[in-house]
């Protein structure tokens, strides 16, 4: 497998370069050289495989002969232990749970695939792996949870200071071991330019053998792939034109959507859900692309203005497949793929209330995002079939979710065993040459 930036398509990287260093050196993204259309029959009978063995089918596709196909079952089968499974809201609308993994997010699934792929590569290595992760909420508490304990691998996980839930801090900050959280003054957006700016750094990596755990990795992507198969499978064949709902602030998660759907899974349209954080859906609706500083809300994972994933979501559609080619010049086609909605933190609040007494359903605050994007998308376009991806389990908001709905909501018992673990973090401030120091005299 052989993958490019999405800065320079002559800078080429086999898959074991891309996944162990993260970012190219010119700070693009790396992509696939080809996306492979999965055999149809596949695509037609895909109740007939279980989610592992659909992770398995991709990966083989995607890799071809660069792994082992038994080594490509093991790493799967170890990283997808847990389910995806798709609950009906009524006949319209659907919600993905992406929860039921260690730390009751979406981002387990990528996390613990990367940690097999990773320690799959790292073997016969005699230096230490640092992984860099910025988190703006789940990532952290994904990442530590599926590379505790990996051997020849430590995680630096840096997150913005007080802009984290209470339990979502408790993972990425209690379990020691090879797991060290920085807790940064400032916000996501300073946590993932100090890590990208890291992974720049000649000298540093000269120095470190650094890779990074963000959704800025091509291993991240790939794995998040999978759910969408998976969800596609659980809805009757027979019916209106799927669409997927992607709550989003990395914009990761909907672009593995984008890979699935290249790879020849027939989805119809996306729909990316934001909250204030808006950069995505004002470049949708007018072409022009203006990051700006993320700004706190209550569906906190989504709180970033200058979401990396995005250049990627151009390479898939830039005009003519010219990588020097204007941002401006993927607009038409993308427009034409993604929708894009943003909500505010009252209408957020408004939704959780509405699911939970229209549907019996407690869904988090970025599936109520979600589900507002979904609800206006389908004003539109009656005649679809909608699936939310609930990104998070509930309770990892606790205070807001019993603020909003007034009444208990259930912990399980793998978060709620965290509340009286001590936090263990370094602070520091947003300050580069700060932080390269400390990785230097620790690493």
């Amino acid at each position: 497998m052989k993958l490019y930036s999405t800065r320079n398509k002559e800078n080429i990287a086999d898959l074991k370069e891309a996944v162990m260093k993260g970012l190219p050196d010119d700070n693009g993204l790396y992509m696939p050289e080809s996306i492979p259309k999965l055999p149809q029959d596949f695509i037609n009978n895909l109740s007939d495989y279980s989610f592992q063995e659909i992770g398995i089918t991709i990966c083989k596709e995607l890799f071809g002969d660069y792994i082992p196909a038994s080594d490509i079952e093991q790493i799967i089968n170890k990283a997808l232990e847990f389910p995806a499974p798709v609950v009906q809201l009524d006949e319209h609308r659907y919600i993905l749970e992406l929860f039921h993994g260690p730390s009751l997010a979406f981002k387990d699934f990528g996390a613990r695939f990367m940690a097999q792929l990773m320690g799959y590569f790292n073997k016969g290595e005699d230096d230490k792996l640092v992984i860099l992760v910025a988190t703006s909420g789940d990532t952290g508490g994904a990442v530590a949870a599926g590379f505790y304990q990996t051997l020849g691998i430590e995680v630096v996980i840096l997150y913005p200071s007080g802009k984290v839930s209470t339990l979502q801090e408790k993972q990425l900050t209690t379990l020691g071991h090879n797991i060290t959280a920085l807790e940064v003054d400032g916000t996501f957006d300073d946590c993932q330019a100090l890590v990208k700016k890291a992974f720049l750094d000649p000298d540093l990596t000269s120095r470190i053998r650094l890779s990074s755990a963000n959704s800025i990795n091509i291993a991240r992507l790939i794995p998040q792939s999978f759910y969408y198969f998976e969800a596609f499978k659980q809805l009757p064949k027979e019916g209106h034109p799927i669409v997927f709902c992607v709550p989003s602030g990395n914009f990761g998660n909907l672009t593995a959507g984008l890979l699935a759907q290249r790879m020849g899974l027939p989805i119809a349209h996306f729909i990316a859900a934001t909250n204030k954080n808006d950069v995505v859906p004002s470049y949708l609706d007018s072409g022009q692309y203006e990051p700006r500083p993320s700004e706190r809300t209550l569906s906190n994972a989504m709180d970033v203005g200058n979401p990396s994933n995005f250049a990627r979501m151009v390479d898939i559609y830039r005009a003519f497949e010219e990588v020097d080619s204007p941002i401006e010049s993927a607009w038409g086609d993308m427009r034409n793929a993604i929708s894009g909605f943003a909500y505010s933190d009252s209408a957020t609040e408004s939704a959780v209330l509405e699911v939970s007494k229209k549907y019996d359903y407690t869904i988090d605050p970025h599936g109520a995002v979600g589900y507002l994007a979904l609800e206006e998308y389908q004003n539109e376009h009656p005649n679809t079939r909608g699936i939310i991806l609930e990104t998070a389990h509930p309770s990892k908001f606790l205070d807001d979710m019993e603020r909003i709905l007034g009444r208990e909501v259930e912990v399980p018992e793998r978060l709620s065993v965290l509340k009286d673990r001590e936090k263990k973090a370094h602070y520091t401030e947003n300050d580069y040459d700060d932080f390269r120091s400390w990785l230097l005299n620790n690493y």
